[in-house]
């Protein structure tokens, strides 16, 4: 028999970190195909909470998986800006013009 391997933290951190930044790249996307609405372009302010998520939680991230630091620590601090973006991306799809 031999003994399980362990749960490489830092793997996990940085698909955790991975996937929150193509979300985050996929929300300019959403973004640009909401309808406009009344024509102000209101819809992009919704880029700054999102980017303020991606720099706080996502941008450390990376920085401590490629230094490899604290990796239980990095993947809990990625699984808070999923969680973040998840809170926060709920609210905004409620405020976005409907078709």
């Amino acid at each position: 028999m031999t003994a399980p391997t362990p749960l490489n933290f830092r793997k996990i951190a940085a698909l955790v970190a991975a996937a929150g930044t193509l979300f985050w790249l996929y929300t300019f996307y959403f973004i640009a195909h909401v309808p406009q609405g009344d024509g102000t372009g209101f819809q992009w302010l919704a880029v700054f909470p999102l980017g303020m998520i991606f720099g706080l939680f996502f941008l450390p991230v990376w920085l401590l998986v490629a230094m490899n630091w604290l990796p239980r620590f990095t993947t809990l601090v990625a699984i808070c800006g999923l969680i973040a973006f998840a809170i926060i991306w709920a609210q905004l799809l409620n405020e976005f013009p409907k078709s």
